[in-house]
């Protein structure tokens, strides 16, 4: 079946009919397609456009297709050139004449807008849900390591000790922001541009609001030509979820070091590991690297929505037809990341031992060594460079800030005294950074609590 046949005379090329075509990846919104044909068939019978009776024939007819479609007995047709053309084609079949009055002040370009926009709310949600888990399961692991000394690292390099659940609930925090973009693109789709027609609305009497309240769209659309010409939601959604794997794949990279044999901080359970096919001592991180990966083709999906339509003049043009496969598969892939990047963080073995052991090496307390001087009153930048020349003095050893004896300190600056070696305790270093955002234990345990009734809301 044809929408557009009478002003063609031939048939259109096979080859050109499969270019042309979008049922391969549309018909996934079969479901969305058929809800918003029965509310707006029910807005045609209550304004007076059809007969109520052809309109509930019609929404009848629709809940049939929608039944068969799900209980397998009807199969989407590959051929057809759309879902829309689908649908409306098996209507048309089952009721004849009265099926075809479906499409009266209605075009298939404010349809797809329309069945886009209620698919990609229903996908948010659970997309929202997703990420609600794995903050949840950050949470969890935070909560039970909010004492765990680590290094916490600039340029890679060991800088200042922190703890593993300060480390974590980072990125609980990245995540609660993934959290608002996604439901702001959400709110921000939620308008119903059915009733926009092609481009120029309609000359029916129609009532916008029916179909708004039926579909529960917040509000309709106000302007024609803005309804069916822009894919803005697309893009913000894509955007939002390029977001979230940038945060998924510089987690990812963090937990592929951390399981590596150079730091060995974590273990992985084997149930989200592969091995070497000729290396039997093998354990690696495929699950990390594979989210880290897949980051870049959303990314890509994002630039194909940007690109294709960056140079459209108003209103609809075919290009936009490619606006479903990219966002489509931005949300297949988020969704199968979180899926598998969930369980896999909450089942990896923390190795607090070997953190701490890090931790103690690379003169990551030398901070506190110099604020120990400044606290007796020296200028912050002769306790640094004294703090500098013990390091130095450490390195030529080959001890540490906690074992270089008193006397070496004394050699350097006489302020130091016995009470240098508390000031520098990582332990001491960690929970005296108490301060609203710091790595102290007890913020780390308000922070999980603060976020999980965040996630409540």
């Amino acid at each position: 079946m044809k929408l557009w046949t009478g002003r063609f005379q031939k048939e259109l090329d096979k080859t050109t009919n499969d270019f042309n075509s979008s049922i391969s990846f549309d018909s996934r919104m079969y479901q969305e397609d058929i809800e918003g044909s029965i509310a707006h068939a029910t807005m045609l019978g209550q304004c007076g456009i059809i007969e109520q009776s052809e309109a509930q024939a019609i929404c009848e007819g629709l809940q049939g297709i929608l039944k068969d479609i799900q209980e397998g007995t009807l199969e989407i047709d590959p051929q057809q050139e759309d879902i829309h053309t689908f649908v409306e084609g098996e209507l048309t079949q089952r009721l004849g004449s009265t099926g075809k009055r479906l499409h009266t002040a209605r075009s298939r370009n404010d349809q797809v807008a329309l069945d886009v926009r209620l698919y990609l709310k229903k996908q948010a949600d659970e997309l929202i849900q997703q990420v609600k888990k794995l903050v949840e399961v950050i949470c969890k692991q935070a909560q039970e390591y909010a004492g765990t000394v680590m290094p916490g690292y600039t340029h890679l390099q060991r800088a200042q000790p922190i703890t593993f659940g300060h480390h974590l609930m980072a990125y609980a925090e990245m995540l609660l922001r993934d959290l608002g973009r996604l439901q702001d693109a959400k709110s921000r789709m939620d308008v119903n541009p059915l009733g926009s027609g092609a481009l120029a609305s309609t000359t029916y009497p129609i009532d916008r609001m029916v179909t708004t309240r039926l579909l529960g769209f917040a509000s309709p659309t106000q302007n024609s030509l803005d309804g069916v010409s822009d894919r803005d939601f697309c893009m913000e959604l894509c955007s939002a979820l390029s977001i979230i794997m940038v945060h998924l794949s510089r987690f990812s990279e963090e937990i592929i070091l951390w399981c590596s044999w150079e730091f060995k901080f974590i273990e992985l359970d084997d149930a989200f590991s592969t091995g070497s096919s000729i290396m039997p001592q093998k354990k690696n991180p495929d699950i990390a690297e594979l989210v880290r990966g897949k980051a870049g083709r959303v990314f890509g999906d994002l630039t194909t929505l940007l690109t294709f339509m960056k140079g459209l003049p108003l209103a609809y043009n075919k290009d936009m037809q490619e606006d479903k496969e990219a966002i489509f598969d931005a949300v297949d892939t988020v969704k199968m990341c979180l899926t598998a990047f969930t369980p896999m963080l909450d089942t990896m073995k923390v190795l607090p031992e070997n953190m701490r052991k890090a931790a103690a090496g690379g003169f990551i307390n030398a901070t506190d060594c110099a604020d120990y001087l400044v606290k007796k009153g020296l200028p912050f930048r002769d306790a640094y460079k004294a703090t500098g020349t013990l390091v130095a003095r450490c390195i030529e050893l080959g001890v540490t800030l906690e074992t270089l004896p008193i006397s070496e300190y004394q050699a350097v600056c006489e302020t130091f005294d016995e009470g240098v070696y508390d000031a520098i305790s990582l332990e001491n270093c960690v929970n005296g950074r108490n301060v609203l955002g710091g790595p102290a234990k007890e913020n780390v345990l308000a922070q999980v609590q603060r976020v999980r009734e965040l996630l409540k809301k």
